[in-house]
């Protein structure tokens, strides 16, 4: 259940909702925003855990062929690039692919400064959940996200009529079942816990009226 919030748009004061974020404040927020998520790919990888989406396709590979995680998750954003063209805001746009860019550099680089000697996989999949849902809520209000079967889902939406929110569930759930053909029962299961946290993070925190610059 999603509550409504009680903030209507004439109850901002004009001079707050003409606020908008400087380039220099998207830049530092899409470097913080991938490098919390960044720590969350490291923290799923030293456990086996995978998430959904395209970063969940990044993952299958990484685990069943030895792929750097950052290299494929590139890759696979490519083609989603095209459907974008035409049918987003070119600065949503540009902000996406250099938040897809940032975020294959850091999880190549992040495993270079930290070492996990011992993690409960129960552990890395609440706190990465958790440092992901921040990490997309930083992206999501500076108007960029990670691209990838979201742009799809929007465009099936938009072309096809059929729900975004559907789309990315049919998605993710052919990424947890192929999973179950090479990882444990128990990963799996974990990584649905992670995704569970990662969409309480949003769902608590992400909601209009709440947050007014743009």
């Amino acid at each position: 259940m999603k509550p409504e919030d009680d903030t209507s748009a004439s109850d901002i004061p004009p001079q707050r909702s003409a606020l908008r974020h400087s380039h220099a404040e998207d830049a530092l927020a899409l470097l913080s925003g991938t490098a919390l998520i960044a720590l969350a790919v490291a923290l799923f990888q030293h456990a086996h855990l995978l998430s959904g989406g395209t970063a969940g396709l990044a993952f299958l590979l990484h685990y069943g062929m030895g792929w750097g995680f950052g290299p494929v998750f590139f890759v696979l954003n490519l083609p989603f690039y095209v459907l974008a063209w035409r049918r987003m805001d070119r600065a949503f746009l540009y902000k996406t692919m250099l938040a897809v860019a940032l975020l294959s550099v850091l999880t190549e680089i992040t495993p270079q400064f930290i070492r996990f000697e011992q993690l409960a996989p129960l552990y890395a999949a609440l706190i990465g959940g958790v440092l992901l849902g921040v990490g997309f809520l930083i992206l999501f209000r500076h108007r960029a996200s990670l691209g990838g079967v979201g742009i799809l889902a929007f465009w099936l939406q938009e072309t096809r009529g059929w729900r975004a929110g559907h789309v990315q569930m049919a998605v993710d759930t052919l990424i947890l079942l192929l999973a179950l053909i090479t990882a444990p029962l128990t990963q799996v299961t974990l990584s649905v816990v992670g995704a569970v946290v990662l969409n309480l993070t949003l769902a608590i925190n992400h909601r209009a009226g709440r947050y007014i610059a743009n």
